[in-house]
């Protein structure tokens, strides 16, 4: 697979991660699609394990998202800044402590978001509470699962 395919295939996965964090994109989808696309052009065991393993963990991810009670995002005071910081924080973390790190991340993310507008410790870590509740869990199991995902390709393109 030349280095332009290699190219768009990541483009995809990105696209995919930030799609998770937009309601109503499947950015999921994008990110099993690249890997799809991926395994296909590059016909290795390395690449078919890599798509069969993104399978489960996607399916997996939905069948616990599922399990997840639905709640109203609306009046929670979620907003797409704090999606962003979450988001950022997740990736941040996960590149800072791979794998693991994208849980605390979030969590800063979405913390450090809610300092910055309420101004307070007290009133940004139950606001904090509040997102996770209302949304937080199901997007961190999605963004959690495209992120080893991502990091599944990134180390079998390094390692493979």
């Amino acid at each position: 697979m030349g280095a332009w395919e290699l190219l768009l295939v990541g483009l995809v996965l990105l696209l995919g991660l930030c799609g998770v964090l937009v309601p109503g994109v499947p950015g999921s989808w994008f990110v099993w699609a690249a890997i799809l696309w991926w395994a296909l052009q590059d016909p290795k065991p390395l690449s078919w394990a890599v798509l069969v393993g993104a399978s489960v963990v996607l399916l997996l991810s939905n069948l616990l998202r599922w399990q997840l009670p639905a709640r109203r995002v609306r009046g929670s005071g979620v907003n797409r800044r704090m999606v962003v910081w979450a988001g950022a924080g997740a990736v941040l973390g996960f590149v800072v402590i791979p794998v693991l790190g994208a849980i605390p991340g979030f969590l800063a993310g979405m913390y450090l978001s809610e300092r910055r507008r309420l101004g307070r410790h007290g009133e940004a870590a139950a606001s904090t509470r509040t997102a996770m509740r209302t949304m937080g869990e199901s997007v961190l199991v999605e963004l959690f699962s495209c992120l080893l995902i991502a990091g599944a390709w990134v180390g079998s393109e390094i390692w493979g």
